[in-house]
């Protein structure tokens, strides 16, 4: 026989989601509370909390995990149809979205982690490699991000002292290709003094490889011909990162 589910209504106010956010504000309540009072109900056997929380510990009680599904994964699960799964989708990309750029407005990069609490949020969560550029002001300061070279061609008119994370090559599982021409190119254009280069590695290793090296001389070296200096080099993986010039490669 099956667990009769106690409906939330019928918790105590301190339990009830929606109550608990109310009296005791929204750090208070956990993940699985927070998803419970965006999808509402749960299912015959199971009240929102408990839904939740099977989803969420189906997949590692990881928000980013969860991040990954569609909405047509999240309706496998009985009582999430596709208002629900829609909601939970919108939900998290908001909250992703908003950490990409309470990151980037005027950021000035002072170390490592401020370049990879910037890019993380970008390339971390990806299941293929990206390769990135940013371009820095004297003051190491980024001004804007541009995700496509479209935008970056209507936003050249809007400053004269722009500077932009650049989106300049993209490869499969195996690895990406950086465009020099395009990246010195993009340098000159925006009157970059220095250049940071960003990758994933979406295997979650932080070990550079011997092509990761070697194109990073080769890069450092084409910028000492430019008068541009390439400050450092980074692997982003989904909670760590690996620096090259921290670890003393540039």
């Amino acid at each position: 026989m099956e667990n009769q589910k106690i409906p939330i209504n019928f918790w105590s106010e301190d339990d009830r989601p929606r109550e608990k956010l109310l009296t005791k504000g929204k750090t208070a309540l956990t993940d699985a509370e927070l998803l419970a009072i965006l999808i509402n109900s749960g299912n015959r056997n199971e009240s929102a909390v408990d839904l939740c929380r099977r989803i969420l510990q189906d997949n590692g009680n990881s928000l980013p995990e969860l991040a990954r599904l569609s909405e047509k994964q999240l309706m496998t699960y009985k009582g999430i149809g596709e208002a629900k799964a829609l909601s939970i989708v919108a939900a998290l990309e908001l909250g992703q979205r908003r950490r990409m750029r309470e990151v980037t407005v005027s950021q000035k990069i002072t170390c490592s982690k401020d370049v990879f609490e910037m890019m993380q949020p970008r390339v971390g969560e990806l299941s293929h490699e990206e390769f990135w550029v940013i371009l820095l002001s004297n003051a190491n300061r980024v001004r804007k991000i541009v995700k496509s070279r479209d935008m970056l061609i209507e936003e050249r008119f809007n400053s004269q002292k722009v500077i932009d994370t650049l989106n300049i090559s993209k490869g499969g599982m195996t690895g990406t290709v950086l465009d020099l021409r395009i990246l010195f190119k993009l340098a000159l254009e925006y009157q970059a003094t220095a250049v940071i280069l960003v990758h994933n590695h979406p295997s979650g290793k932080l070990k550079p490889s011997h092509a990761d090296i070697q194109l990073t001389k080769k890069v450092v070296e084409a910028g000492k011909i430019m008068d541009i200096v390439i400050l450092d080099h980074f692997i982003i993986t989904e909670f760590d990162y690996f620096s090259f010039a921290d670890n003393g490669l540039i």
